[in-house]
């Protein structure tokens, strides 16, 4: 089946917890795979905008993403200067996506309040782009405070860096729309995407006058014959996501039981018919998750990029 969406694979989810040579193989086999982007968490090991900026030049061909940068625990001047550091590294390929992540992660791990995220995200994004923009910022917010007294300025001659931020819950589809080039989902099944986030996304970018926004849908994904093992395998990976509240708000609005029920699972002509339906909900590009045996990673990952 041929349709418009853009392909991504989320290279952590490929490999669990890996060493940086790990990584650079993922992502090299990913990109022979023929898929559009190449996606890097942020998780508590291989920093994203430091494995982009490293070994982005020898990954030609692909876009390079982050899904998603934490921004909490990282001050807006810095993460520009991280952005702009790997854009020049990777030849202009990459998409910075961020988002607050959550209390478990942000308070529970880090001992960092996780106080009104959503105008922290406003103030951060506003921060971050006249920055990425213009080489400087000077804003006092009600959360953030920012000036560029020493200088900051774009890297060399860094193209302009698209952001995307991690928004579920309407305040931060609203802000997206408003102040972002696009959004990065996790657990929104078609359903949420065509009949909430993206008609509001599409409405605030368009009341901003901005273009309108690119919506990338994240879910696992497992090209499978045996869909009742790849949905057991589902409970056990990604039962947590039923947990977190962003995404168990997400599930219930699904009207479904857990994660396992909104990630994509069947034969190569299923998963075509699934991603086709998110393409309908209005989703620019598919953020697939390969998961399942180690098999049916292998096999699905050898197959996404033929689903556009």
């Amino acid at each position: 089946m041929i349709h418009p969406m853009r392909i991504g694979v989320m290279i952590s989810n490929v490999l669990g917890p890996c060493r940086f040579s790990e990584a650079v193989d993922a992502m090299q086999t990913a990109a022979a795979a023929g898929v559009d982007t190449l996606w890097v968490p942020q998780n508590y090991g291989i920093e994203s905008l430091t494995l982009i900026a490293a070994v982005g030049s020898a990954i030609p061909g692909v876009e390079l993403g982050t899904a998603v940068a934490q921004t909490y625990a990282r001050h807006p001047l810095l993460m520009a200067s991280q952005a702009l550091t790997a854009q020049t590294a990777c030849g202009g390929r990459l998409t910075l996506g961020i988002g607050p992540s959550h209390q478990l992660a942000t308070e529970g791990m880090m001992g960092i309040p996780y106080e009104r995220p959503a105008r922290h995200t406003r103030e951060y994004v506003t921060v971050l782009r006249s920055v990425l923009d213009t080489g400087g910022v000077d804003f006092t917010g009600e959360v953030l405070y920012a000036n560029s007294l020493i200088g900051a300025h774009p890297v060399d001659d860094a193209a302009p860096i698209p952001i995307l931020v991690a928004a579920l819950a309407p305040d931060m589809v609203r802000l997206t729309g408003e102040l972002a080039d696009g959004t990065v989902t996790w657990m929104a099944n078609a359903g949420v995407l065509g009949d909430r986030i993206v008609p509001s996304i599409n409405a605030a970018a368009a009341g901003a006058g901005r273009p309108v926004p690119r919506v990338v849908a994240g879910l696992p994904v497992c090209i499978t014959n045996d869909p009742d093992g790849a949905r057991q395998r589902a409970i056990e990976s990604f039962g947590i996501y039923g947990t977190l509240p962003a995404y168990r708000r997400l599930l219930d609005e699904a009207g479904v039981k857990g994660p396992e029920d909104v990630v994509l699972i069947g034969d190569e002509d299923e998963i075509a018919a699934q991603v086709a339906a998110l393409s309908d909900a209005g989703a620019t590009d598919l953020l697939a998750a390969p998961f399942g045996t180690s098999t049916e990673q292998a096999e699905t990952l050898a197959r996404l990029g033929g689903l556009r």
